[in-house]
């Protein structure tokens, strides 16, 4: 049986073609691809382009991992405006069994079939056997997820944690919140909006515009050229959180260096707070492509502070291990663990 695995999301979408083995509930892999998801007005023609380029007829099962929260079988995108319906999809493109799931649900099944190499590991911590494990993730958005123990296995849960609301933790971080509000003529102002990649970019214009004169002039003028790109509706030739973070890791901008570091406690705080809130002493998983791209940041005091800063409960947290996912494709992978689960 041939299942087509995806891992849906605002900037690309990559897809995979397996066979499955039924009896062993393995699967090996014929052909993947990446597209950039904007290229595209819906997955199906992403789809059937990718289909015929590698010569393979509809395989009989598809399982879509989608950014976006999946309600009756259905997903409005958060970050692209794509409408995907199961059963438009099945039969649009001629398969018989179409799943959807959130991405971070797919995160999640994922994180279970990882291996030692694929993490690393921030916080040790005291590890508890069937406990909750929580999954968080900044990349395009910012998403959540967590799984809970279910007899020998687990059951996962999709959340759309990455809208609840930025919290300030200091003064800085409170003109930061007001800053947004103002800049982006919003009435509240969502985590996903601080921790993410769009994050990144809204702490850099905020500490910019508080100093003019901090701004490199190599940084700076890449990042006038995006925003004067978006202010035209023209295609963007700027990623500048990627331009930002990278001019961080190079220890040559102090500017974006501040920029990262608020960026990663803010990052760990809410990592934190997620830990809170499952008792995830099975452990906090830190996915999306940020994470993993900026480890030297991240294996840093910053992040695991932040983490641990909850007042009385702060003890609790130092038990809690905290790992980085490594593997950029753990959605992918858990799309297909969860499609051979369904087949």
């Amino acid at each position: 049986m041939k299942l087509l695995a995806a891992d849906i999301g605002g900037t690309k979408t990559i897809l995979r073609l397996v066979e499955v083995k039924r009896e062993e509930k393995s699967f090996e892999t014929i052909e993947q691809e990446t597209y950039p998801s904007k290229n595209f007005p819906d997955l199906v023609p992403m789809v059937q382009q990718f289909l015929t380029a590698i010569n393979q007829p509809p395989p009989e099962v598809a399982c879509l991992a989608i950014a976006g929260p999946v309600i009756n079988n259905t997903c409005k995108l958060t970050n692209i405006s794509w409408y995907l319906d199961r059963d438009r999809l099945q039969k649009e493109l001629d398969i018989e069994k179409v799943s959807l799931i959130n991405d971070f649900a797919a995160v999640s099944y994922g994180v279970l079939g990882l291996e030692e190499s694929e993490l690393e590991t921030l916080q040790a911590g005291n590890p508890v056997k069937n406990t909750p494990i929580g999954v968080i993730g900044a990349g395009t958005g910012l998403g959540e997820g967590f799984l809970v123990p279910q007899g020998s296995d687990y059951q996962v849960f999709a959340s759309e944690g990455g809208h609840s609301d930025f919290a300030p933790r200091s003064e800085l971080e409170c003109q930061l919140l007001q800053y947004v509000k103002d800049k982006q003529n919003l009435d509240r102002v969502s985590v996903e909006r601080v921790v993410s990649g769009q994050g990144i970019v809204a702490i850099y214009q905020f500490l910019r515009d508080r100093s003019p004169t901090s701004e490199s002039k190599d940084v700076g003028d890449k990042i006038r050229q995006w925003e004067q790109q978006v202010e035209k509706q023209q295609e963007k030739t700027i990623d500048p959180a990627a331009t930002i973070s990278q001019a961080a890791l190079e220890k040559n901008d102090p500017l974006c260096t501040q920029t990262m570091e608020m960026f990663v406690e803010a990052y760990g705080a809410e990592a934190g707070n997620l830990a809170l809130k499952l008792l995830s002493y099975g452990g906090i998983y830190i996915a999306g492509g940020i994470a993993a791209k900026n480890l030297s940041l991240m294996r840093g005091d910053r992040f695991i502070s932040a983490f641990k800063q909850k007042g009385r409960m702060s003890d609790l947290l130092e038990k809690m291990p905290v790992r980085v996912v490594l593997n950029q494709q753990v959605g992918l992978i858990g799309s297909i663990l969860y499609g051979l689960k369904q087949s």
